[in-house]
């Protein structure tokens, strides 16, 4: 397996196998705190060889500096099987995330699993906005 993107953005769709993104981001400025981020998206585009075919399991996991989860975790069952004339197969996974609540400034992340094992991990700073000049 390998995990050609895993990004946090504002959206994103497939199109037929084609991912497709909109505003990768790695921070949050937050006018107050708790703050509540409306909507954005995880979006994973993996490719898989034939060494990964069978029944896996993704799994997302939105965690504080901590390691304590700030949402439930997100499993995606995922059945590998590559076509007879492929050499791998390349799938998009996109978990949309929204009113997702941090209660303090700091880092968070993304840790991303398969069956269990770390496979990638998307940082995320959540700060106190700037405050304007007076």
């Amino acid at each position: 397996m390998n995990i050609q993107v895993a990004v946090l953005c504002d959206a994103a769709t497939d199109d037929n196998g084609k991912l497709n993104l909109l505003g990768a981001f790695d921070t949050i400025y937050a006018p107050q705190l708790p703050a509540v981020h409306p909507q954005c998206a995880v979006a994973l585009r993996v490719t898989f060889t034939a060494g990964d075919e069978g029944q896996r399991r993704l799994q997302l996991n939105f965690v504080n500096a901590d390691g304590r989860g700030i949402m439930q975790p997100v499993e995606i069952p995922v059945a590998v099987a590559l076509p007879d004339d492929a050499h791998f197969v390349t799938r998009n996974f996109i978990v949309n995330i929204h009113q997702l609540k941090f209660t303090e400034a700091g880092l968070y992340s993304v840790d991303v699993r398969l069956d269990g094992q770390p496979e990638a991990n998307i940082p995320l700073w959540v700060k106190p906005a700037p405050r304007a000049a007076a």
